[in-house]
C-alpha cells in the first residue's frame, strides 16, 4: 500500500502569525521634522514678519548732555500668508471582501496602514517640492564632478571634495547676513551615505571611537562635524512607475541633495526661522497634524469607506536662512 504524500497529510492555509507588507517606517519621513509645525484653527490666514534690515543697522549714537536720543523704527510687513490645502484618499471595502477574508487578514487594519502610508508619501514629496530644490533659497549650489566655478562645488563623492568647509562656507554667510547660524542640515539618502563614508569625516570620528573598533558614522557624529543641532536624512522612497507596469523603479524622494537652514526650536512671536509646517487642526475631527481618518457606509456600493485626509501648508517664512546644495553627489 503507497505512503501518503504531503498534500493527503497537509493542505496550505494562510500563517496566521506573519504577513507581508512593504510598510516605511514612520521615522524614514521628516516633512515634521525639519520646521516647527503650527497647528492652525483657520484652513488661511496671515501673519506678520519685520523685514531683516531694521533690526540689523546700528542705529544707536552718542548722546550729548541736554540733548535728545536717537530716534528709529522698523516696519512690519503683514502680508505674510498661509492655506492649508486638504489632500484626501479613500479605499471602500465591500461586503463580500469581508466576509470572504481569511485569518490573519485585518482589512480594516491595512485599509488604515495603507491610506497613512499614502498621506506620509505625499506630504514627504510636498515637503520636497517646497523646500528642498534649487532656485528657492538665498544661497544655491551645483555639485559638479571637476573644476568648481561660481556657486559650484565638488561633488561630496569625491575623495579631494571638501564637504565639511562648504557646509561651514555657507554657515558663516547665513550667520553674517542674517545674525543666525543655522541649525538643522537634511540630506538625502545617497548624500548621506556618501558622507558617513567620505575620509574628510571618518578621520574626524574615528578618533572618538572605542580603540580597536570601526569608525561608524551616525547622524549624531555629523551633527557635531557639522556643528549643528540635528542632521535628518530623508529615508523615505516611492515607485515612480504607473501602476501596471512590469518593471518597478523606486527612487528616495529627496534625491541628491541636501540643505543647512535655521529653523527656530520654539516658534514664538518675533522669532525667525526658515520656514513653518501649518496644518489644520481646526478640521472638524481633525488631529495637531491637521489629519483625520473616517470610515462611513456606502449602502450604494455595498461597502463601508475608509478615508484619510490631511490639511497642511509648507511655507518658507525666510529664504536668507537657507543654504542648498542640488546634485552634490554624482
Amino acid at each position: 500500500m503507497p505512503l501518503p504524500t504531503a498534500s493527503d497529510v497537509h493542505v496550505n492555509r494562510p500563517l496566521t502569525n506573519i504577513s507581508i507588507a512593504y510598510i516605511q517606517d514612520a521615522a524614514n519621513f521628516i516633512a515634521t521634522r525639519v520646521f516647527p509645525v503650527i497647528p492652525v484653527d483657520k484652513q488661511s490666514d496671515v501673519f506678520f514678519s519685520y523685514p531683516l534690515e531694521y533690526w540689523r543697522r546700528i542705529k544707536m549714537k552718542k548722546r550729548a548732555p541736554g540733548a535728545p536720543s536717537e530716534g528709529a523704527g522698523f516696519a512690519v510687513d503683514p502680508t505674510g500668508s498661509y492655506y492649508c490645502s486638504k489632500k484626501a484618499l479613500h479605499h471602500d471595502i465591500d461586503d463580500d471582501r469581508r466576509a470572504n477574508a481569511d485569518n490573519p487578514l485585518n482589512t480594516e487594519k491595512s485599509v488604515t496602514q495603507f491610506l497613512t502610508q499614502q498621506a506620509l508619501l505625499a506630504r514627504e514629496q510636498d515637503w520636497a517640492t517646497a523646500f528642498f530644490a534649487g532656485g528657492l533659497w538665498g544661497r544655491d549650489y551645483d555639485g559638479v564632478a571637476s573644476s568648481p566655478s561660481t556657486n559650484e562645488v565638488l561633488q561630496w563623492n569625491d575623495a579631494s571634495s571638501t564637504p565639511i568647509e562648504d557646509v561651514w562656507d555657507a554657515k558663516e554667510t547665513i550667520l553674517q547676513n542674517t545674525g543666525m547660524e543655522p541649525n538643522r542640515l537634511v540630506l538625502g539618502y545617497p548624500v548621506y551615505k556618501v558622507l558617513c563614508n567620505h575620509p574628510d569625516i571618518v578621520d574626524r570620528v574615528k578618533a572618538g571611537q572605542t580603540p580597536g573598533g570601526a569608525a561608524v558614522v551616525e547622524e549624531s557624529d555629523l551633527a557635531k562635524v557639522f556643528k549643528v543641532a540635528q542632521v535628518l536624512v530623508m529615508r523615505a522612497s516611492e515607485e515612480t512607475t504607473l501602476e501596471g507596469t512590469s518593471t518597478l523603479s523606486s527612487s528616495f524622494i529627496g534625491g541628491k541633495k541636501a540643505l543647512l537652514c535655521y529653523a527656530t526650536p520654539m516658534p514664538d512671536l518675533e522669532v525667525p526661522t526658515a520656514g513653518y509646517c501649518f496644518t489644520w487642526r481646526g478640521l472638524l475631527g481633525a488631529g495637531q497634524e491637521g489629519n483625520r481618518i473616517k470610515r462611513f457606509r456606502m449602502e450604494e456600493l455595498s461597502a463601508d469607506r475608509v478615508e484619510i485626509e490631511m490639511a497642511w501648508d509648507m511655507k518658507q517664512i525666510a529664504s536668507n536662512l537657507g543654504a542648498f546644495w542640488d546634485t552634490i553627489v554624482a
